[in-house]
């Protein structure tokens, strides 16, 4: 199976990038399934209905969020009513979010594909322990019992908390990759237990920018410690910035893993599939 994971995307500038590129690397890498975390994908802040719909129609099959989930408010009532949007499972059972954590999804050859979205607690906003919340959703949809494929998004902010859930979830998900800090990272591995696993998928966004943001304000704040207006997404090109994987029929583990570079300012990657036609 080939799928693929795309990092956050900020503002109209990163929904234009997706809008631009997802429909080109669906056909030419042969993707079967494609999850894009949204979180900042309506002005930088959160999601809504609309900005939502610009990303299935680029061709994401599943949305997942993050600590920004519910700066829209109107997402607290989308999420219950669109089932290809997900939110952190780890929210406190007394906090009664709305949505679900995770969620089975059938692509159109027939396969079943889990996707899981976890906040991290180390830097983050405290909710409940994502590692007991990911246990709880892996053991709900077993990789190879129930699943073809499972997808462990980690919306977190250190890279040790990262890290430790990729070797939590290795032998059990197909793909661990974090989000959340916009920087594509250079640890593109598969673990020795045959998931695949980036630290983070870095963002869909103009990196002329502070992590997706028009620079002045950012500036200002870390120069004279004095907040003068709110943070506004850049708007130049875009780069599309992601991880492509290749799973073993079998057993839903990783055979091959890589990032995926397109547009804007950073050096371009594209993995290379010979035969990506078979999923067109």
């Amino acid at each position: 199976m080939r799928f693929a994971f795309f990092g956050d995307v900020v503002g109209r500038a990163g929904r234009d990038g997706l809008s631009d590129h997802l429909p080109g690397l669906r056909r030419r890498l042969g993707l079967e399934f494609v999850v894009v975390n949204a979180e900042n994908a309506a002005a930088g802040f959160g999601i809504t209905e609309n900005t939502a719909r610009e990303l299935y129609e680029a061709g994401a099959d599943c949305l997942t969020l993050g600590n920004h989930s519910w700066d829209q408010k109107e997402a607290l009532t989308y999420i219950v009513r669109e089932p290809r949007l997900i939110r952190p499972a780890n929210y406190p059972i007394l906090s009664d979010a709305p949505g679900r954590g995770s969620n089975l999804y059938q692509t159109e050859t027939g396969r079943s594909v889990l996707v899981i979205n976890l906040l991290g607690r180390v830097h983050m906003d405290a909710l409940d322990d994502p590692f007991a919340a990911c246990e709880r959703e892996l053991n709900s949809a077993p990789l190879r019992d129930v699943a073809d494929a499972v997808i462990v998004d980690f919306h977190a902010e250190a890279t040790s908390e990262k890290m430790a859930m990729g070797h939590f979830c290795d032998g059990r998900a197909s793909l661990v990759v974090g989000t959340h800090t916009h920087v594509p990272t250079a640890d593109c591995q598969i673990l020795d237990g045959g998931s695949a696993y980036q630290t983070d998928a870095g963002a869909c966004c103009d990196y002329d920018s502070v992590i997706g943001n028009k620079k002045e304000e950012p500036l200002r704040r870390f120069t004279t410690r004095i907040s003068q207006s709110r943070y506004q997404p850049a708007e130049g090109p875009a780069t599309v910035c992601g991880v492509y994987v290749e799973t073993d029929d079998k057993t839903g583990l990783a055979l091959r893993v890589e990032p995926i570079r397109i547009g804007g300012r950073l050096s371009q990657h594209i993995p290379e599939v010979a035969d990506a036609g078979v999923y067109a």
